[in-house]
């Protein structure tokens, strides 16, 4: 569920925009079925393709939906996805709490700023004016200048986050998901090139996604100009979600974690970590990106879904 309340005034903004035609309705009702690419999407609803594609545009947006540029027989095409089954605004925000109702807490987290780490080359770091560290030296992953990054790799191993968790004491959490923007870690860039990366949370194996490769075919949306064109440009957007009967990445199932293995009961933070094991398959690394690298313009996105008892 998206919760939204007077007190954002340019979320709730956006959001009901995004929502204030019909076919921007139309096209999150063909999603509840499966994920569509734009000139499907198009073909369904009888609209040309270069105004379904300005409505994906507003609805990725507001949030609404996440899209995923995959290699198509030309070029790539843009695949969609509904984010949220739920929309709630909240206009009183003065009723809050109720017994019962669903509720969120979200932050996000700068990918710079993870808590412990332990990696192997090919590995680095950057933010928006340069490289942060020397390239494939280990040990400078402890520099405080870390905190700074925007874009991460590394070919083994693994970062780790440590979230709050401030939500009332008399709640129960009923999802857990984890957002961000990855993909695998080649010399160079490599879009064929295999990684099992996988979630950790408080310790706990929740799943392993296969990222196709490291892309590079193009730049990335939100890359600094200082950039090069012959190194990793973008990621995919994927969503580990953990509830009460399973875990799932973008809906997925990927095994049957659930929540209560977790241990989130009275605790006060969260722990995430994002690596690729020693016994995975494709050993391909991890390219993590921020604000200012890649496509999407957020870090690692934490919400929390619960109800007060």
């Amino acid at each position: 569920m998206l919760e939204l309340d007077i007190n954002e005034p340019d979320k709730l903004v956006t959001v009901a925009h995004a929502l204030s035609t019909r076919a921007r309705i139309e096209i999150l009702r063909l999603l509840n079925q499966k994920s569509l690419n734009i000139v499907e999407i198009a073909d369904a609803l009888q609209l040309p393709v270069s105004s379904v594609a300005n409505h994906v545009r507003v609805l990725e947006g507001a949030r609404l939906i996440q899209t995923e540029l995959l290699p198509a027989v030309r070029g790539a095409m843009k695949v969609c996805t509904r984010t949220y089954h739920d929309v709630h605004m909240r206009l009183n925000t003065s009723f809050l709490g109720s017994k019962g109702e669903e509720q969120t807490y979200e932050i996000e987290m700068p990918v710079g700023h993870y808590t412990d780490c332990e990696v192997s080359p090919t590995c680095g770091m950057a933010d928006g004016n340069g490289l942060l560290i020397p390239e494939d030296e280990p040990a400078s992953f402890y520099h405080p200048r870390h905190v700074s990054a925007q874009l991460i790799w590394f070919r083994r191993g693994y970062l780790e986050y440590r979230f709050p968790l401030e939500i009332p004491p008399n709640s129960r959490i009923t999802a857990l998901e984890f957002s961000m923007e990855l993909c695998s870690e080649a010399p160079n860039y490599d879009n064929d090139w295999p990684s099992d990366i996988t979630v950790w949370i408080n310790g706990v194996d929740i799943g392993m996604w296969t990222s196709p490769g490291d892309f590079g075919d193009r730049r990335g949306r939100l890359n600094p100009g200082w950039w090069g064109e012959h190194a990793t440009q973008y990621g995919l957007r994927k969503i580990w979600r953990v509830d009460d009967e399973r875990s799932t990445v973008d809906m997925q199932p990927i095994s049957d974690v659930s929540l209560q293995q977790l241990g989130l009961s009275g605790q006060s933070g969260i722990r995430l970590r994002i690596g690729v094991r020693e016994d995975a398959n494709h050993k391909g690394g991890v390219n993590l990106f921020g604000r200012q690298f890649g496509d999407y313009d957020q870090d690692i996105q934490m919400r929390v879904h619960f109800v007060m008892e």
